[in-house]
């Protein structure tokens, strides 16, 4: 191995990171489990970055019907838009990361989209969830936004692996040059499967250690043939607006109501990506997180959870008890759950108390911070 990475620290030291080989390939697949930020996913998709959560390590992969599962998957994750992302790792010294684990991940993936229940998937990761003290909903919610409907989300699962919308990701310290060529055409030919190789190199230095991530397979041709479609789909206000005319008309009215006044009094507005539009507002309270999240489907959603968190702001508890309060004072059930959510009939017969929220307790909250906390 060759080359090196040079930290320059503030007092003006330079450190020199040489290339060092992982001591086992147990270590590089406990630090994917751990920190699955070394998948890369800007890179993978720059204009939507793929964010990741782990199903299970070594899962199983029949190859009949309630099987007991002929193979095992390093890795399964699932990505934003419940794209199922197969892993399997490698160092670079196991010569079958030339051919040999080529074949095996091609039999993993053509196996797994016709035998794996997507109950199995979630039985998995609500065990893994269960093992660390936390519950599934909230580590989702964790992963990919309080927006997440955990039923909707499983049901997206299933119906990616139907399709064979899957992901393969070779992984090792490094990737070779032929790999990286059969990765290149596999990816060029398979549709709308995608297949790509991560080199993730490590370099030490005195008291330091670094992980550098690079992704192959991502070439001009395979990325114009797998132009994202409606599982990456951006909203606005427009996309959003259009869906909503769905909803039974004073379902529809009530939400035109909230997005307006929303718009009118929050400091910015993020929307939904993917199949499911939301729009999540950001009042100019001591809090940068949004305090509820009004989806597509007329579910109003309380973020509760996202204001116990240390970066939320020390003023954000109260602005949300603040909050909640004046939604039960209007006539609303809002349940002592992490990221409570409101079906639109329960909602928008009394869409005035949100409003009158919106306006007494979240756009005036600044005003009432003291010294801007």
């Amino acid at each position: 191995m060759a080359g090196g990475i040079y930290i320059i620290q503030d007092s003006g030291h330079l450190i020199e990171m040489t290339e060092r080989a992982y001591d086992s390939e147990a270590l590089l697949q406990e630090l994917l489990a751990k920190y699955p930020a070394l998948l890369a996913g800007d890179q993978i998709d720059a204009m939507a970055p793929r964010r990741w959560i782990l199903v299970s390590r070594e899962l199983p992969v029949p190859d009949e019907d309630s099987g007991p599962g002929r193979w095992s998957i390093d890795h399964l994750f699932l990505d934003q838009d419940a794209i199922p992302t197969l892993v399997e790792v490698k160092r670079s010294t196991d010569t079958r990361l030339r051919r040999e684990v080529v074949g095996q991940m091609l039999d993993y993936a053509a196996n797994g989209v016709v035998y794996w229940p997507v109950e199995t998937i979630q039985a998995r990761f609500d065990a893994r969830c269960a093992s660390e003290g936390r519950a599934s909903a909230d580590a989702l919610a964790e992963a990919f936004g309080a927006d997440t409907v955990p039923d909707e989300f499983w049901q997206r699962v299933k119906t990616n692996l139907q399709a064979g919308r899957v992901r393969l990701v070779f992984v090792a310290d490094v990737i070779p040059t032929e790999l990286r060529r059969i990765v290149e055409f596999l990816n060029g030919q398979m549709d709308p499967a995608e297949v790509l190789a991560l080199e993730i190199r490590q370099y030490a230095g005195p008291g330091l250690r670094t992980l550098v991530p690079r992704v192959f397979g991502l070439t001009a041709e395979a990325q114009i043939k797998k132009a994202v479609g409606n599982t990456g789909r951006p909203w606005d206000r427009p996309t959003f607006q259009e869906e909503i005319q769905k909803l039974p008309a004073a379902q529809a009215l009530a939400v035109e109501l909230v997005l307006g006044v929303s718009e009118e009094t929050a400091s910015d507005m993020g929307w939904g990506r993917g199949k499911m539009g939301s729009f999540s507002p950001k009042f100019p309270t001591a809090s940068a997180k949004s305090f509820f999240t009004v989806r597509m489907n007329g579910i109003l959603q309380v973020n509760r959870k996202w204001h116990d968190q240390e970066d939320a702001g020390e003023a954000a508890a109260r602005f949300r008890d603040e909050f909640i309060d004046k939604l039960r004072a209007g006539g609303l059930t809002v349940p002592e759950t992490p990221y409570p959510a409101l079906p639109p009939a329960e909602w928008t017969g009394k869409a005035d108390c949100l409003v009158e929220a919106i306006r007494s307790v979240l756009a005036r909250g600044s005003e009432r911070a003291p010294n801007g906390v």
